[in-house]
């Protein structure tokens, strides 16, 4: 038995934010459904990134989704028919969670918000993410990853000291959404089972990214100093930072936080002598001479392969770590030892490599159980077994457009 086993969740999330906090619940024996509209699919489905694979059915094939929405069924409704609001709240009576990332007003417009489904549900659970909140003045904006990283204050303090602010490499802003709505359903669950009621649950985008600034929201509010941009350094450790090695575009990260870290690095690269270095002997003198530090320890970086110092770093005991490319995730033997990285296939594409399970427990741990839906492949099931509508009130829907299993507009999606 899967730790989440008996959860049912009705997943009506799109893109990142929402469909990772599901993913994390469904790996851990959570039934899933994820429901989607032939005129408005999940924007993943198009997303060409790899390891997507052309084909007739491409928005079946996107490898971007796929790697969101395993461990989920897949079902077509769409919510702006009266049909398939009937279809949907029959749906939430025998589920326990209905999760949305939409703008906070989608759910009211369409008549579906928390108190609507309440009525249909009494103890439902209920997860909305708007990017701002529910509440505030910031409310009804809508927002993605890219625009929250800033609003949150994280690409202010990031980026090169002579430099603008830099947002994070990716929508950092989703998958820490995503981690917290998965926890937020564990949450209200607990407390359902505990009293026996529901209860909506409002999970911001910002206030998920704020949370990561605690040092320096802190230090402004007892110090009244802003924090400025530090590029690979940090305030208190040193050496900090990225260092090129032999090869192309190949870097060592190092993190040396204590004197006896640096006497320790000092040994393992061969320059004991820098531990009597008038400049070097104290954390203060390092800091006030990073920039020859850091000439002097990229002269020995660049020599050497950037696996082979991390090696050479770590059995020092000195933080180190190679920085690895996408590419070197999926070889990488540490990744692959402990099942990071899967080979999963999929009817329409075949096998492709996705990420493991995260949160791996002793006595029930998930997996991979079943590929990423294609759209609407589950209608029948869900809303037939599942629902307990008939063969000719599913035929219906299909012949009434509310339900089917290709986008309406190709071109778009």
């Amino acid at each position: 038995m899967l730790a989440l086993e008996g959860l049912r969740v009705i997943d009506l999330t799109t893109v990142w934010a929402g469909p990772l906090g599901t993913q994390f619940l469904g790996d851990l024996g959570a039934e899933v459904i994820k429901v989607e509209s032939c005129a408005y699919p999940d924007m993943l489905r198009g997303f060409a990134a790899p390891p997507s694979k052309p084909g007739e059915r491409f928005w079946d094939r996107g490898g971007y989704f796929h790697t969101l929405n395993r461990n989920k069924y897949g079902v077509t409704l769409d919510l702006r028919d009266d049909l398939g609001k009937r279809a949907f709240r029959a749906l939430v009576r025998i589920a326990d969670v209905v999760i949305e990332n939409f703008s906070l007003r989608v759910m009211r417009n369409l008549g579906l918000d928390y108190l609507a489904l309440r009525a249909v549900k009494p103890d439902l659970i209920m997860v909305s993410m708007p990017g701002y909140g529910a509440s505030g003045p910031y409310k009804d904006y809508p927002a993605w990853g890219e625009t929250i990283d800033p609003t949150s204050g994280l690409a202010s303090i990031t980026g090169y000291l002579d430099g603008p602010p830099m947002r994070s490499g990716v929508a950092y802003g989703d998958p820490i959404a995503g981690v917290y709505a998965a926890l937020a359903v564990l949450m209200a669950a607990y407390q359902r089972r505990r009293t026996g009621e529901g209860q909506y649950v409002d999970v911001s985008h910002l206030e998920g990214l704020i949370r990561l600034l605690g040092e320096a929201v802190m230090d402004y509010s007892m110090n009244g100093r802003v924090w400025g941009r530090l590029g690979n350094r940090h305030l208190l450790m040193v050496p900090h930072g990225c260092y090129r090695c032999r090869g192309e575009d190949r870097w060592i990260a190092i993190a040396v936080a204590s004197d006896q870290e640096w006497s320790s690095f000092c040994g393992a690269i061969g320059q004991p002598e820098w531990t009597r270095d008038a400049r070097f002997v104290t954390s203060a003198g390092r800091l006030a001479n990073e920039d020859e530090l850091d000439r002097l320890i990229e002269s020995w970086t660049r020599q050497r392969d950037h696996r082979e110092a991390t090696r050479v770093l770590q059995e020092a005991g000195v933080a180190a770590g190679a920085v690895l490319t996408a590419e070197d995730l999926c070889h990488d033997p540490h990744i692959v030892a402990r099942g990071i990285v899967q080979q999963v296939a999929h009817c329409e594409t075949g096998p492709g490599l996705l990420p493991g399970t995260t949160i791996k427990l002793s006595r029930t741990p998930g997996g991979i159980r079943k590929a990423a839906p294609c759209l609407g492949e589950d209608n029948e099931y869900v809303l037939g077994e599942l629902v307990g509508m008939s063969a000719e009130d599913v035929a219906e829907l299909a012949d009434r457009g509310v339900i089917g299993t290709a986008p309406l507009d190709t071109g778009r999606t």
